[in-house]
């Protein structure tokens, strides 16, 4: 179990920043950075924190199908993450025929993107 992917995952699913659990939580953030990529084991007690700032459940960060898990398999970038979060999060105040327009103009985008 890697503690870490998880909490990223789940932190970048919330749209928010390495500084932005700093300041929820009091931990510095290259300490997150270091609990991130696995280079320290977090305690139970910074996991809590890192659950409230969160909001989740601690168990969350455990659950076999967990959000880390599942993402891992989806083998997306951070920034991909962040961008699909963002539309996401926006997305939810459409109604049909706007998210109908809006997947037509990202097709459009992409089929004129220069790669």
């Amino acid at each position: 179990m890697k503690i870490g992917t998880t909490i990223r995952a789940f932190r970048l699913q919330r749209g928010l920043s390495q500084g932005d659990i700093e300041k929820k939580t009091g931990l510095l953030r290259c300490y997150l950075s270091r609990v991130e990529n696995g280079h320290t084991v977090p305690s139970l007690d910074t996991l809590s924190k890192i659950a409230l700032a969160l909001d989740l459940p601690i168990a969350q960060f455990f659950a076999d199908e967990s959000l880390g898990h599942q993402l891992n398999t989806q083998k997306l970038s951070d920034d991909e993450l962040r961008f699909l979060t963002q539309i996401r999060r926006y997305s939810s105040n459409l109604n049909e025929s706007d998210r109908k327009l809006l997947l037509a103009m990202v097709k459009k985008f992409a089929a004129t993107a220069v790669r």
